[in-house]
């Protein structure tokens, strides 16, 4: 028997993205060719270009499901009204569960190199993905809990950078994580902001 035929237009277009996904995230953008993507993914040429006419496209609508899964996995049903320390370790875990749970796309959006393609509107997804994050820096300072010698700006990007550089440690297999590792990573994190020292 060969593989089952997609019969809608949504179960191919999801094949491709999850398919693209894969391979960027393996190969990076340069290393990805349209073409493989179409054989991998069992989808015809002029399916896939009417779709994504360009790898451009492509790779952007890759880009935006992939932060699209990452709001999900930062927002829905997150509690805002709980104090700094117990909001900061909860967004945290999250983004240790997402880079679990979907690996692919976390590493994907870990790598360097999107700036060169991403279009207005991609650009206008990542600020709105990160926006819950940065707030919720802004608010600590507000507090009074982070201190207010350092920019929301780079305090998030010292956060993420962090939690990158301890999943790639992993998936490399420099370090093994328990999840008690992660905790004390976040509580590192967030002493290196934090006005009171817990």
């Amino acid at each position: 028997m060969g593989a089952p035929q997609l019969s809608t237009v949504e179960e191919r277009r999801t094949a491709i993205l999850e398919t693209a996904l894969a391979m960027f995230a393996e190969r990076g953008y340069h290393g990805t060719s349209v073409p493989d993507v179409i054989v991998r993914a069992k989808v015809g040429s002029s399916t896939l270009y009417r779709l994504y006419p360009s790898k451009e496209a492509l790779v952007n609508a890759v880009f935006v499901m992939a932060k699209e899964k990452l709001e999900r996995a930062i927002s829905v049903d997150l509690d805002r009204v709980q104090a700094p320390h117990a909001l900061f370790h909860e967004l945290w875990r999250r983004l240790v569960c997402f880079s679990r749970d979907e690996p692919l796309a976390f590493h994907f959006l870990e790598l360097q190199d999107h700036t060169a393609y991403l279009t207005a509107q991609s650009r206008a997804v990542e600020l709105r993905v990160l926006g819950p994050i940065f707030a919720a820096c802004s608010e600590f300072q507000a507090m009074g809990a982070f201190t207010r010698d350092v920019a929301p700006e780079v305090i998030l990007a010292f956060v993420w950078g962090a939690l990158i550089g301890l999943v790639k440690a992993e998936r490399t297999a420099y370090l093994k994580l328990s999840d008690e590792s992660y905790e004390a990573a976040c509580e590192s994190a967030w002493r290196a902001f934090a006005t009171k020292k817990r």
